[in-house]
């Protein structure tokens, strides 16, 4: 999803964007589980090599930061900034902490559905294959087996999409700051390089149903549309 999916000019009385930016936004989506499938090939090795200790610390530290970018006190952080800094898009904040929060809850949901074996729990003598876990575990085995997909990526690219609605000029700090948050959560052996892409597919697919489809979409676009003209006339 870019600035041509859907900015605030996009939006005129509860109308949503034009049918390029929903393509632009399912290529996107497929694109990131496509790449979620194609990382399985090299998920071992790449995480056996940060469990071994590998990572240089200058460049650990500030992606060890980045991670409040898809942290749910750091989302309700920057959510307060743009209330503050910026009064005038204050008709935006609601549908910004749908998407970051709705993507994280929605990648917890999916959790309990497909068990996979954190890399700080898994056996690298094993093949990635062994990875996986039953179906419908519902939160059996607790956090060692709830590394597919990354919430915290979730998080992150559903913010990072929602910001570059709102600052379209940001779009690429937004994107480098998800990719620093799926940098953070591999180094540190919470997900697979796979978790992470799936993550990011799950906040692109909640930003399509808040921004572009579906009744989610629809009720903001009518609820901002009022709230933008109440600020008007404040």
């Amino acid at each position: 999803m870019s600035s041509d999916l859907l900015t605030p000019n996009d939006v005129r009385g509860g109308l949503a964007c034009p049918n390029r930016s929903l393509a632009r936004g399912w290529l996107l989506f497929g694109l990131l589980v496509l790449a979620g499938f194609a990382s399985l090939a090299v998920d071992r090795p790449v995480s056996h090599w940060c469990q071994m200790g590998h990572m240089p610390g200058d460049l650990q530290a500030p992606i060890d930061w980045s991670e409040v970018f898809g942290h749910g006190v750091g989302v309700a952080i920057l959510l307060l900034v743009v209330w503050t800094l910026d009064p005038a898009r204050r008709w935006a904040v609601a549908r910004l902490a749908a998407v970051a929060y709705g993507a994280g809850l929605t990648a917890d949901l999916v959790k309990l559905i497909i068990a996979r074996t954190r890399p700080r729990a898994f056996d690298f003598e094993q093949g990635i294959v062994e990875s996986f876990g039953r179906l419908f575990p519902m939160g059996a085995g607790g956090s060692d087996l709830q590394s597919i997909p990354s919430a915290h990526v979730a998080t992150a690219m559903g913010l990072a999409l929602g910001l570059t609605w709102l600052y379209p000029r940001g779009r690429w700090l937004f994107l480098v700051l998800v990719a620093m948050v799926a940098t953070q959560r591999v180094s540190h052996g919470a997900h697979f390089f796979s978790d992470t892409f799936f993550g990011a597919a799950v906040g692109c697919l909640v930003a399509i149903l808040l921004f572009d489809v579906g009744p989610v979409s629809r009720w903001f676009d009518r609820k901002e549309a009022e709230w933008r003209k109440v600020a008007s006339q404040a």
